[in-house]
């Protein structure tokens, strides 16, 4: 199950980091857990997003987000527990052992910056993809809904956003 992609226009951090909370708002009141892929280059808003989604989520006020480049994933204390994971020193490498259970484990909220690393097969099933453009003001947001926990996601942002920042003919 798949649903039409969604276009958004991020201004600046502030409005990347409102958008982390109102996914925060969905994932809490949807009662779901799709992973959440991210994709843009260095300096996108990938890290901004999860800084406004965790402390959004339950008992997500004490986690103090950071990007795990070297640990590859963080842990915060949220309800459901999120996993944090930055794949860019795993270009090409493939993951492994404890890093690909933690990446399918549907207890998990899983948040994977730089998830154009990802090998095809290691996408999990239900998931929403954000991918970041550069436009001549601020960002442009393509979101992409598989699955169903993934398609109740977009839907649930798409009832949150005003309609003046969804893009409609992709100029920004």
């Amino acid at each position: 199950m798949s649903t039409d992609p969604m276009r958004i226009h991020l201004h600046d951090p502030e409005a990347t980091l409102d958008l982390g909370r109102r996914l925060a708002e969905c994932l809490v009141r949807e009662r779901i857990r799709p992973a959440i892929l991210l994709r843009g280059d260095l300096g996108a808003g990938k890290t901004t997003l999860i800084r406004g989604l965790v402390p959004a989520l339950p008992g997500g006020a004490d986690a103090e987000v950071s990007s795990p480049s070297f640990n590859i994933v963080n842990l915060y204390p949220t309800t459901p527990t999120t996993a944090h994971f930055d794949l860019y020193r795993l270009e090409g490498l493939g993951l492994e052992g404890d890093l690909e259970e933690q990446l399918h484990d549907p207890n998990l909220l899983r948040l994977v910056e730089w998830a154009e690393y990802l090998a095809p097969g290691d996408n999990p099933d239900d998931l929403l993809s954000l991918t970041w453009e550069p436009c001549s003001r601020g960002r442009t947001l393509s979101l992409h809904a598989r699955g169903e926990q993934g398609t109740r996601l977009l839907a649930c942002l798409r009832s949150l956003l005003p309609s003046s920042d969804r893009i409609t003919h992709g100029r920004h």
